[in-house]
């Protein structure tokens, strides 16, 4: 590829260039000589949730940044593959083309327009026959679910599964029952002080909160990420309250600290009335 400057126009197969030339033997970037799939897909982690913070942020001009740097990603996985034999760049678009067009038959297809809640179940058992035609196909609803998902988002997806198959409560309160149980046994842990008893019933009383959340219609990812950023925007207005004190917020008291998160909610709640 000729030598562009920085503000040329670059399209796609300028970004499959770059990629090549970067793992090029010899005349190539010897960090991204060194780069395998495993030592890159941390950062195709980080990078999607880049992208999901963006939206999130509602702020556009990070999100096409973000979702620049995220397809990077792809591309720098593909060239890896391409390098040892693998697949190419064009067997992903080609494989995900071919799925899209496969999966959406009431737009490709013959088949008639659909409603939304008749497209997700035509999906679902599209997706289900795909796995059923793999030669590795594990028989087990549970199948497919990625290891590397999240916890909260992979425990989602294996309690849909789970729910498909008829095992799911009918009602939202026996959840709540549930908690209460989890909860219970959470204390006579604590009681037994048994690390390894307490970390497993605080992991069973999170993947009950999920459930709750599945069945309330909330994703439990994005609930957690905005409770996250509310701590964050509380817990920094009360550092700044306590500048103003004569000690730091640190060596606040718990009572004092307290007093300044309350101040904090109280000023938050006044502001969205």
């Amino acid at each position: 590829m000729p030598a562009k400057s920085l503000t040329a126009p670059y399209d796609f197969d300028d970004l499959l260039e770059i990629m090549k030339r970067l793992r090029t033997p010899v005349t190539g970037c010897a960090w991204d000589l060194e780069q395998s799939f495993e030592t890159i897909a941390p950062y195709t982690i980080e990078e999607a949730y880049e992208v999901a913070d963006a939206i999130e942020r509602k702020d556009m001009s990070d999100l096409s940044d973000e979702l620049g740097d995220l397809l990077l990603q792809v591309v720098f996985h593909a060239q890896i593959a391409s390098d040892v034999g693998h697949f190419s760049i064009a067997d992903v678009t080609q494989a995900i083309s071919e799925k899209m067009v496969r999966r959406h038959p009431h737009v490709f297809g013959e088949e008639a327009q659909r409603s939304a809640d008749a497209q997700t179940c035509a999906w679902e058992e599209i997706k289900a026959a795909e796995r059923a035609q793999k030669a590795e196909a594990d028989p087990s609803a549970l199948s497919g679910v990625a290891l590397a998902l999240p916890a909260l988002m992979r425990s989602e997806k294996l309690q849909k599964r789970a729910a498909r198959t008829g095992f799911d409560w009918t009602d939202p309160k026996d959840i709540f029952n549930k908690l209460e149980e989890e909860m219970d046994e959470v204390k006579e842990a604590i009681e037994e002080d048994d690390a390894d008893h307490i970390e497993e019933e605080v992991g069973d009383l999170l993947f009950v909160a999920v459930n709750l959340a599945r069945r309330l219609n909330v994703d439990p990812e994005i609930a957690l990420r905005k409770s996250n950023a509310k701590f964050e925007r509380r817990f920094r207005a009360m550092e700044q309250l306590a500048e103003g004190k004569e000690a730091g917020f640190a060596t606040l008291t718990l009572d004092q600290q307290e007093a300044l998160w309350q101040a904090v909610k109280a000023d938050e709640e006044t502001k969205a009335d």
